[in-house]
């Protein structure tokens, strides 16, 4: 009898230690809609690949694959210095041939800088103009460092190395890097299946199949509802219109009175389900403090005004397939008909060519000035953001929106539900998860068999 106490005393310490304390080993289980390595912020690059710096989860620039870095000329002139020892998966040093090689790759002509070259162990950019926030900018997911390795997938530095799975291009492993620069992950491995509908995602969770599930801002409310254990971030995706200046919206004004005529008040009550905040500027109220100074109300007369009786056949598409954003775009036809506009609503795989396209723009930098920046690229705006002060940023954001070709709908957070064996999930600034700290509790079942037979 006494053995099986005290065993059991044993058990019991071990989980009591173990809620409060990381441990190592598993593998965490991952379902994502989105595909594995598409797009600069897919979650594979993210586990597989670094960046000269990164920014931590206070939004503080930190050093990474950049041990350290200077800047000359007024911000025109910045020097990384690399980090010594640091090698890719296969093995490869990391040099700064190759890290300058990744960047010019990376962005090719759309550069915060105008020239990027390798100086010994150091990156050297220089900038027509000063760039105060480079270090910030360098974090974005857009120029993490990679090399392509003989087979032509991507390789990196990162705390997860990818693995071969097999025939099933939804389904990946990544495997902890034993020897990362920053310390080895928790955990053993991470299993992504992406592709996964919401619902197949949650199933998986109900029944143990996964640890960390999307949630759409519009069923974070039902998630809740359902005792799901969630996790959210700060608004960090704008939903926006882009409008195309040539075709049959090449007047402003025919611009300016679709802008009015959606009303951004119904998809945040009905649709998201009061996530987020409505949005009427690029960046987050929380960035600047003047977002109440671009007005957000609908004004369907003065669109009728605008318009001026022209009545021309539009297209709208959603870049993005998903479920949430096709339903927010066949409102938005509704309040445009309702506004005079004659709105055909086309697939996802025809936006390229639709006149009005509904875009999920991600923010990833927690400077304003550097988010702002961000933003006018993705819009090919050449509107120039000179300085971070708040009066600068709003002029800059009011010369972008007064060409009325983007229009910001609404902002929403990035949300997930979270399996009960996870300890130690935090989001990042820009809402994505930081799995290289994430650990899984220990339990009773991670025991080994032969433990339980001892007490016999």
């Amino acid at each position: 009898m006494f053995p099986r106490i005290a065993i059991s005393l044993f058990l019991f310490g071990i989980c009591a230690n173990a809620s409060t304390r990381p441990q190592y080993g598993g593998t965490a289980r991952v379902e994502t809609q989105r595909d594995l390595w598409q797009g600069p912020d897919s979650i594979a690059r993210r586990l597989t690949m670094d960046g000269l710096t990164a920014i931590d989860a206070n939004g503080d620039v930190k050093p990474a694959l950049a041990a350290q870095w200077s800047s000359q000329s007024g911000d025109r002139h910045w020097e990384f210095r690399l980090r010594p020892n640091v090698r890719f998966h296969d093995g490869t040093p990391l040099t700064a041939e190759l890290a300058a090689a990744s960047l010019t790759a990376d962005c090719q002509a759309a550069c915060p800088w105008t020239t990027v070259r390798a100086v010994g162990p150091a990156v050297v950019f220089t900038t027509d103009e000063p760039q105060p926030d480079l270090p910030e900018q360098l974090a974005r997911a857009q120029f993490l460092i990679s090399r392509a390795t003989a087979a032509g997938a991507p390789d990196g530095t990162g705390p997860f190395a990818a693995t071969p799975t097999g025939n099933d291009p939804s389904t990946a492993i990544f495997a902890a890097n034993d020897d990362y620069w920053n310390g080895r992950p928790f955990l053993d491995a991470v299993e992504v299946r992406s592709r996964r509908s919401i619902r197949d995602q949650w199933l998986d969770l109900s029944v143990g199949a996964a640890d960390l599930v999307e949630v759409p801002s519009g069923l974070l409310r039902t998630a809740q509802q359902q005792h799901l254990k969630t996790i959210a971030s700060s608004p960090v995706d704008l939903i926006a219109l882009q409008i195309s200046p040539t075709g049959p919206l090449a007047d402003e004004k025919l611009r300016q009175a679709i802008a009015l005529g959606v009303d951004r008040a119904a998809l945040f009550n009905v649709i998201f389900q009061k996530q987020g905040e409505v949005a009427a500027s690029l960046l987050p109220s929380y960035q600047t403090g003047y977002a109440f100074l671009f007005p957000a109300e609908r004004n369907i007369e003065r669109a009728a005004e605008l318009r001026g009786g022209a009545n021309p056949q539009i297209t709208l598409a959603s870049e993005d397939s998903g479920a949430e954003l096709q339903l927010t775009a066949e409102r938005i036809a509704i309040n445009l008909r309702e506004a005079g506009f004659r709105v055909q609503v086309v697939s996802s795989a025809a936006a390229s060519h639709a006149d009005v396209v509904l875009r999920r723009l991600h923010l990833e930098s927690p400077g304003p000035r550097a988010a702002l920046t961000e933003f006018l690229e993705n819009s090919a705006s050449t509107v120039a953001v000179e300085t971070s002060d708040p009066e600068n940023l709003y002029r800059a954001e009011r010369d972008v929106l007064a060409q009325s070709t983007l229009v910001p709908l609404l902002y929403l957070p990035r949300s997930y539900a979270v399996g009960e064996r996870v300890r130690d999930l935090r989001l990042a600034p820009d809402g994505n998860p930081i799995l290289p700290n994430v650990s899984l509790a220990f339990s009773l079942a991670d025991v080994p068999a032969q433990t339980s037979g001892a007490s016999q």
